[in-house]
């Protein structure tokens, strides 16, 4: 499938690029050079909270979907952190997704932080710390995947909150499924407090309170029309994040805190690439950082709110991101090639980037004393340095997040912080097979640019798959 946008490797100059972006009346911040040594913005240490972070890089959480049945990483996750390690960030956030039980774990192999896995995931910890960078600060994502809960088949299972009138159809969903109870929702928010204490003993810094992506976290913050105390107010909504929060204060004092946050979203779209039609009319209250009138736009009014409860509760690491893989990817991780279960994408990419960098920007601006960690930057390809150089530079965020680009070249961050040459052949260019894979029941990775996985049994069977769909 082609897009019909500009691929990014046919800009071959910084001056290019920015031809482009003036076409296309958005405003990126990009560098003519990248600085090195003392004087590159991206080795400026920062300070969060009692750690000393020293450099301005941090990979993104990276699910691969190859764990065991049980929750326990396989060698391929071992490989994986083994990885991050050597990037040379000096931030890993929270490595990837681990659910606190195994009902909310998204795939059946996704990892899982119970008494019968923390010895393996003390492993992962230590494999990481091997190759990684004197002094980098470690996190573990914490996770209940909610609505999008398959935990043992690829058969969805949900734990929802409220009804969603399209989320709900394409799910099948009969009218009366059950919602999750006002006691369901304290069971999982103590598993919350067990995982972060596991995370704790086993020398994890901090843990993520997952809020993004349209898991259960992030689902409650869109939680108007549910009734009981966790539904319908602003302060009922965020009720699970500060339960969560202050229980976790309780059982590891000092263990830190983090927030991933979908800070906006859309309504969900359809294969047409276009959004989905709404059988009731607006206002739309059904997603979180949205202005209701106009569901498409977005609207931060309420993440203001909620990074003002962050601060409140002494949270100042955030990593903000956008929207749900699921129902509008376009908005959350902008590509030029969908996976298989996707559409083309309805802008030229870059329009992605640039909405999730300006709102990164404004929320920053609004609370310049917490530390922010910005998304959608692997689009970029070789022009991230100069863009990640320009942002840190102008103070549009703190630190610039790793995600899919850490699959293909894992060592990107050490390269330009080193002042080495890149490698030109390993940046991602956004085919989508890490998210393919998954949709197939097969791991993510890097299919085309990564050789441990283009050669593998798995890489046969997504090429054979890709080839099927091409022909029908």
């Amino acid at each position: 499938m082609s897009s019909g946008f500009a691929h990014l490797g046919s800009l071959h100059t910084v001056e290019a690029l920015r031809t482009h972006l003036r076409k296309l009346g958005i405003d990126i911040p990009v560098d003519d050079e990248l600085l090195t040594g003392s004087e590159s913005p991206l080795r400026q240490p920062i300070q969060a909270g009692r750690f000393s972070i020293s450099n301005r890089f941090t990979i993104q959480p990276m699910e691969g979907w190859d764990g065991t049945p049980d929750g326990r990483p396989s060698a391929l996750t071992l490989r994986r952190w083994e990885h991050f390690g050597r990037s040379g960030a000096a931030l890993i956030w929270g490595g990837e997704a681990v659910a606190v039980r195994h009902e909310g774990r998204a795939n059946p192999n996704q990892l899982l932080l119970n008494e019968h896995t923390r010895a393996d995931l003390a492993r992962l910890r230590e494999t990481l710390l091997r190759t990684a960078p004197t002094g980098v600060v470690l996190g573990l994502q914490l996770t209940h995947s909610g609505r999008f809960s398959r935990p043992n088949s690829r058969q969805p299972e949900p734990r929802i909150l409220y009804r969603h009138p399209i989320l709900d159809r394409r799910l099948g969903l009969p009218a009366d499924y059950p919602l999750l109870t006002d006691g369901d929702v304290r069971g999982i928010i103590e598993d919350f407090h067990r995982a972060a204490r596991m995370a704790w003993e086993i020398g994890f810094d901090f843990v993520d309170i997952k809020h993004c992506h349209g898991y259960l976290g992030h689902e409650f913050l869109s939680a108007y029309t549910r009734s009981g105390d966790y539904g319908g107010s602003f302060e009922n909504r965020t009720r699970f994040l500060r339960e969560v929060a202050e229980g976790i204060r309780a059982v590891a004092p000092q263990l830190e805190l983090a927030v991933r946050l979908s800070a906006f979203d859309t309504i969900p779209y359809a294969k047409s690439g276009t959004p989905e039609s709404l059988e009731e009319p607006t206002p739309y209250r059904f997603a979180f950082g949205v202005n209701p009138l106009n569901p498409v736009e977005p609207d931060v009014t309420e993440p203001i709110q909620f990074l003002t409860s962050l601060r409140e509760l002494g949270i100042r690491l955030v990593n903000i991101t956008a929207g749900t893989p699921y129902t509008n990817p376009h908005i959350q991780r902008p590509a030029l090639f969908p996976p298989s279960d996707g559409y083309l994408p309805p802008e030229d990419p870059l329009v992605g980037v640039a909405r999730q960098m300006e709102v990164t920007r404004a929320l920053k601006s609004r609370f310049p004393e917490m530390i922010f960690v910005g998304t959608a930057y692997s689009y970029l390809q070789e022009f991230l340095p100069y863009v990640s150089q320009a942002a840190v530079r102008g103070g549009w965020v703190d630190s610039v997040g790793l995600g899919r680009i850490t699959l293909s070249y894992p060592e990107l961050a050490r390269d330009v912080l080193e002042g080495r040459p890149l490698d030109r052949k390993r940046f991602c260019r956004t085919f989508s097979d890490c998210t393919t894979g998954p949709r197939n029941a097969l791991p993510s990775g890097c299919y085309p640019l990564d050789e441990h996985y283009k050669k593998s049994e798995a890489g046969k069977q997504l090429r054979a798959i890709k080839d099927a769909a091409r022909k029908s």
